[in-house]
């Protein structure tokens, strides 16, 4: 069957009339009637009638227009939806996103962009830095936020959003809340660490070797931040932790916070894609122009 045909002649039947449809197709009414003709030789059977000063349909007709306009509102479908994905309109866009930023910025980052664009559906996984970047470069996820330092040579491209401030807190009845000790001091605590993988338990780690001291004995191990900061709420352990997540509890003496002459601790995030994606899906480009807008507020 000869698509071009079945078009023009959809164009007709919907129309009733052989001179509405070659003026809405822009062509010649002779052409028109020309391939509505090869049209019916082709199926050997016919499919308008003259009525008047317009066309019928047979029966036949009848049957292949119901079936054909299907064809062409999906089209007419498809073709508006395409548009919607190149403006970024509708689309799919996958983070991952290691703790901090996935409970205390991605939530309101993501906020913000469903309102300007409902159409686009979001997926969000929560990792350590590790899984992230592994996620990132197996094509899991379109964009990684991370807190990291180190990096090694990988097809990465990294925008710096701020830095973040860390703390080390305790229980809220600890002697040592609200003091100012030694490096040598803390880590006799027992330590809340992060699983393998964690760029916070890395950090803590460098920062025990630059001082010269033991790493700290564990007390307990998480796959979580909350779930550490929660724990010390209820009275065991020291961490390092994200001053945005444990501010406000320091604040209402819920836990305590010590302090170590020297050592002001923060850290780089970054929004991270691959380098290979030069041109960014727009789902994506949109998001980044969206976070890189907070950076500058």
């Amino acid at each position: 069957m000869n698509l071009h045909a079945l078009r023009i002649f959809v164009e007709v039947a919907s129309r009733g009339s052989v001179t509405e449809a070659a003026f809405a197709l822009s062509i010649s009414q002779p052409a028109v009637s020309a391939q509505i003709r090869k049209l019916e030789n082709d199926l050997d059977m016919t499919l308008l009638i003259p009525d008047g000063r317009g066309i019928s349909l047979t029966y036949e007709g009848r049957f292949l227009f119901e079936k054909a306009r299907r064809i062409y509102d999906w089209e007419r479908e498809i073709e508006s939806q395409l548009t919607e994905i190149k403006q970024g309109k509708k689309g799919r866009l996958r983070i991952s996103s290691t703790y901090l930023p996935s409970h205390y910025l991605v939530p309101q980052w993501l906020a913000q962009y469903k309102r300007e664009y409902e159409g686009v559906d979001v997926e969000i996984r929560t990792r350590n830095s590790m899984q992230s970047i592994e996620l990132l470069l197996s094509c899991e996820v379109d964009v990684a936020i991370i807190i990291k330092e180190s990096w090694d040579e990988l097809p990465i491209t990294r925008i710096h959003l701020t830095d973040v401030s860390y703390w080390f807190i305790l229980p809220a009845h600890h002697p040592l809340a609200g003091k100012e000790i030694r490096m040598e001091q803390l880590v006799e605590e027992p330590f809340l660490l992060r699983e393998q993988g964690s760029s916070t338990r890395d950090w803590l780690f460098a920062l025990c070797r630059e001082h010269g001291v033991k790493r700290p004995q564990v007390g307990m191990q998480y796959h979580g931040l909350v779930e550490s900061i929660h724990s010390v709420r209820a009275g065991y352990g020291t961490m390092l932790a994200p001053a945005l997540a444990v501010r406000e509890m320091v604040e209402r003496g819920e836990v305590g916070r010590v302090t170590v002459p020297g050592v002001e601790i923060k850290r780089p995030l970054y929004v991270c894609t691959r380098d290979d994606e030069t041109d960014q899906r727009p789902v994506v480009a949109q998001f980044l122009e969206m976070v890189k807008r907070e950076k500058l507020t």
